[in-house]
């Protein structure tokens, strides 16, 4: 073993040299046959280019185009959204009250809480007025001698309506008319406001916040006509 590292280290220099040629040679065959493991970033960077889908021109024109000129059926949709009737306001003669109606799409607690203070407020899942179907309004109820927002006491006194007491909606262009049919008090966990396949209906509610369990007062109206502004 000594004579060959003696051999070696005598003949050091031809030694280096042959190993050199023979690595760069081997190199060269390695890069000419693509044999060489790529760098990791690169090869996530081709992984993650050949998992994006690739979009055809002609998808990307269809969709211009359905933007630009909609088809009969999306111009239905609109036409449609557009004719949807929101209570604005409504007016009962007998207490002498017209009150703002908000129309809140947030189902949350708070959001629904918040649009109270400014008036009644129509429940997001019932009806529209130009819809069959029950439209559901709830509004504060307080008999404290003074309180400094209005609104809360938008439904005051509508425990005191009678059947065929009249109470009128308004939108921007009709008033719907409605009836009185009931009168009642209920418990919170009690009342079960039917929303769909009830006819034209109109309910009003008191309510002290969504989600309260304190008694409250219902007014079940029925429409019996309307007219344009």
């Amino acid at each position: 073993m000594n004579t060959f590292l003696q051999h070696i280290w005598t003949n050091k220099w031809t030694f280096l040299f042959t190993f050199f040629v023979v690595f760069t040679l081997t190199y060269l065959v390695l890069v000419a046959v693509d044999f060489l493991p790529e760098e990791p970033a690169q090869l996530e960077e081709e992984q993650a280019t050949d998992n994006i889908p690739a979009f055809e021109a002609s998808e990307i024109v269809v969709t211009e185009a359905v933007l630009d000129e909609p088809s009969e059926e999306l111009s239905y949709e609109v036409t449609a959204a557009t004719t949807v009737q929101m209570p604005l306001s409504i007016s009962i003669a007998k207490l002498d009250k017209t009150i703002d109606v908000l129309n809140p799409v947030s189902r949350n607690i708070a959001d629904l809480d918040a649009a109270l203070l400014k008036g009644a407020v129509r429940h997001p899942d019932s009806a529209t007025l130009s819809q069959e179907g029950n439209v559901f309004l709830l509004g504060h109820s307080s008999y404290l001698p003074n309180v400094f927002n209005k609104n809360f006491q938008t439904f005051n006194g509508i425990q005191n309506l009678e059947w065929g007491d009249m109470i009128e909606v308004a939108t921007t262009d009709t008033i719907y008319e409605y009836r009185v049919e009931k009168v009642f008090e209920a418990r919170a966990q009690d009342v079960t406001v039917p929303i769909a396949n009830t006819g034209n209906m109109l309910t009003l509610a008191t309510c002290n916040s969504f989600g309260s369990v304190d008694d409250r007062y219902i007014v079940e109206a029925k429409q019996i006509s309307r007219r344009a502004i």
